[in-house]
């Protein structure tokens, strides 16, 4: 019975938490044409102020750094790797020994993707971490779909 109760309250305390990270960044996903069955998926954070969302490349171990998995798709080919368009502030950070990478209050990230049939989704799921001055938020996943083509 201890069990029981003790393993509701650790995943009412993770949901709760996943929760928090959701509120602190919301995201938008978008697609459009660049050329002849090519196209830009844009997956846009919008971070509230005081807190920040690391890069993909966060620069040091600690940190959960943004990442993609994308559902496999025979109808989609990627070009290249996502990519990240915002204001990039590389800041030396005690607590995880070193410089850091992360952007505060927007970012884009763009993956070029080209379309073999004429309309289709590309799904998957972004994983991310907030932090402000004072604490950082467990990671948080947030899936999506994205209309591509037709």
């Amino acid at each position: 019975m201890k069990v029981t109760l003790l393993s509701l309250l650790v995943t009412m305390i993770s949901a709760v938490s996943l929760a928090q990270s959701n509120k602190e960044v919301k995201w938008a996903f978008s697609s459009k044409k660049i050329a002849d069955k090519t196209y830009e998926v844009v997956l846009t954070a919008t971070v509230n102020s005081n807190w920040h969302i690391y890069s993909q490349s966060v620069g040091v171990d600690g940190p959960i750094p943004t990442s993609f998995t994308f559902t496999k798709n025979p109808l989609l080919a990627f070009e290249g790797t996502v990519k990240e368009n915002g204001k990039l502030i590389k800041k030396n950070e005690e607590v995880w020994g070193g410089e850091v990478r992360y952007y505060e209050n927007k970012v884009e990230f763009i993956q070029k993707v080209k379309i073999k049939g004429g309309k289709t989704n590309l799904a998957g799921k972004v994983e991310y971490m907030v932090c402000n001055d004072e604490k950082c938020l467990p990671p948080a996943e947030t899936t999506f779909s994205i209309a591509i083509g037709g």
